[in-house]
């Protein structure tokens, strides 16, 4: 079945703006996160509303990219062809408004000088490798929904996928490596005003609780496949050495479900 000459535009369209909202948003995080706000627009609020301000923005990015998942999840309101790419463009545009509309405390907690202050850049930018190495083994995953917009419609469109518990690269140190290196990325900044703390305290605390509620969905998903990893393999900090020699038979099918 091919589709109509008229709607092919408009996905193109669509998956384009999918990526380029999804890893424009990602790029730009990474950057505000390395040299701290952006101080684009300066608003007009003492110390105590500056950190009210900047504690809604990130509430809303949490609200919104948790609750899209989990009511989607449940509900099924969106078609699932196109649920990532939409996702993309909320979630991307949500947190380039973070980015850009936050504002910053003149109050400095603490601030690193000489060679921590080296230390902790060189460690910012080994991480952010180490996300790169690790969101590789996520590209089959579509996180941009792009592949899923461009597939052809039928039906195989809404099959379940085939997916299995990978243990390979840095899935094998940690069963979550993206939020891993994210909240290393977070914490590896050497100027720790009020408003930086506010930021690495909240999305370190979404994060970890994100991360176990998510588990759960994977157990579910994966059922003993992933209990099994979980005994090997920790969940964000790799106190061990992956074992490889046990990954060969942990494997699963699913209609949905990631490791991040």
């Amino acid at each position: 079945m091919h589709l109509p000459a008229s709607t092919k535009p408009t996905i193109y369209v669509f998956a384009g703006l999918s990526l380029i909202m999804g890893m424009g948003a990602v790029i730009t995080f990474t950057v505000f996160l390395y040299t701290g706000s952006f101080a684009i627009f300066d608003l007009p609020f003492d110390g105590t509303r500056v950190l009210v301000f900047d504690a809604c923005l990130c509430l809303a990015f949490f609200l919104q990219h948790t609750g899209m998942i989990r009511i989607q999840a449940k509900k099924k309101i969106l078609p699932k062809r196109s649920f990532k790419a939409i996702f993309s463009i909320v979630s991307g545009t949500i947190l380039l408004m973070l980015v850009v509309l936050w504002q910053e405390s003149p109050f400095l907690i603490a601030s690193a000088d000489g060679l921590l202050r080296g230390f902790m850049r060189a460690v910012f930018f080994v991480d952010v490798v180490g996300l790169i190495w690790a969101t590789a083994s996520l590209i089959s995953m579509d996180m941009f929904g792009v592949q899923a917009l461009m597939a052809r419609p039928g039906p195989m469109t809404n099959a379940p996928v085939a997916m299995s518990v990978t243990t390979a690269g840095a899935y094998g140190w940690v069963r979550h490596p993206v939020y891993s290196m994210t909240l290393v990325l977070i914490w590896a900044y050497p100027d720790l005003t009020a408003d930086r703390l506010l930021l690495n305290v909240l999305f370190t605390a979404w994060i970890i609780a994100g991360t176990i509620w998510e588990e759960r969905d994977l157990v579910e998903i994966f059922g003993e496949d992933y209990r099994i990893y979980q005994r090997t393999v920790p969940m964000l900090i790799p106190y061990r050495k992956p074992n490889r020699s046990g990954a060969k038979g942990i494997s699963g099918s699913a209609s949905g479900g990631t490791q991040e």
